[in-house]
């Protein structure tokens, strides 16, 4: 997801993270985007697919809910990108985080956990994220595959208007990243 070489400049790992940010807004390390609140927003999408109603009959989507955690993931890198002093140690950072994930059994409880840290925090909680991960018996290596198809589908939206409102995400009756 990234390689511990820098882009130009040395700012920045060479990713796929930057490289989408960086197509969305060139500066975007510098912009202040609240990414915890996109973080929080995807939760809420994903516990929609995970199910919670106790009105009516709902059976968790697990292809949506892991969709929306590669969403998450995005946005998480995206600040732990910005937030790392020693962009070198980021990937040490995150594997000795992620072996941390601890789930209750309760999906939806653990989700509100993740989703409090993020804004308590305005951060990334790698750990949380782990136990969601976890929860929906998303791997790593999954995880990893999952985010380079939807990298590569952001950058096909970016190319062709998703910034000006052009593009459609709807095709044949479903969503783009349904495909």
């Amino acid at each position: 997801m990234f390689s511990l070489e820098s882009e130009p400049g040395g700012k920045m790992p060479k990713s796929p993270q930057n490289a989408m940010n960086s197509k969305v807004n060139e500066n975007w390390a510098q912009q202040g985007f609240a990414w915890y609140r996109a973080i929080w927003i995807e939760c809420a999408e994903l516990l929609d697919h995970h199910g919670w109603k106790w009105w009516k009959k709902q059976t968790p989507d697990t292809d949506q809910v892991k969709l929306e955690l590669v969403d998450i993931w995005h946005f998480g890198l995206s600040i732990l990108l910005l937030e790392a002093d020693n962009r070198d140690g980021l990937v040490g950072d995150i594997e000795r985080q992620i072996v941390k994930a601890n789930p209750s059994g309760n999906f939806p409880e653990d989700l509100e956990a993740f989703t409090l840290a993020t804004l308590e925090t305005k951060g990334f909680d790698v750990p949380g994220f782990a136990t969601l991960m976890a929860g929906i018996d998303l791997s790593f290596d999954e995880l990893y595959t999952r985010y380079v198809g939807k990298n590569v589908l952001n950058f096909f939206r970016q190319d062709h208007g998703y910034q000006d409102g052009s593009y459609r995400k709807q095709w044949g009756g479903k969503e783009d990243n349904e495909h």
